[in-house]
């Protein structure tokens, strides 16, 4: 099992950057795809990014592609969101995912969740 913990949301004009951290307890980290979701109030949650266990393959969604960049460090148990060009749609609660599953399918979810952390962009 893996504990997951998002940080480094916050408030941030149309057009600035942001990174989100997801930090994983135990030692498996290297074990899971790892992925990122977000969900506007009001709105299902959508699938944002996913990144394989050893770091090599990465999947986005389309809305986020050149402006987003999932990355890991399997050393430190880390996964990364980085988020450029912000616009406001982009607004939204963000949580990241651990699958242990062995196939790749990296817009399904696997069973571990953070609790999210807020990203609000102004216009």
């Amino acid at each position: 099992q893996v504990q997951l913990v998002e940080s480094g949301g916050g408030l941030v004009q149309a057009g600035g950057s942001l990174r989100l951290s997801c930090a994983a307890s135990g030692r498996t980290f290297r074990s899971y795809k790892m992925g990122w979701y977000r969900q506007a109030p009001g709105r299902e949650r959508e699938f944002v990014a996913a990144i394989n266990r050893g770091g090599d393959s990465t999947y986005y969604t389309d809305s986020v592609k050149g402006r987003f960049t999932i990355s890991r460090d399997n050393a430190k148990n880390v996964v990364y969101l980085q988020m450029n060009s912000l616009k406001p749609e982009d607004t939204a609660s963000y949580a990241c995912n651990a699958d242990d599953r062995l196939f790749w399918e990296p817009t399904l979810p696997g069973d571990y969740w953070g609790p999210g952390t807020q990203v609000t962009v102004s216009s």
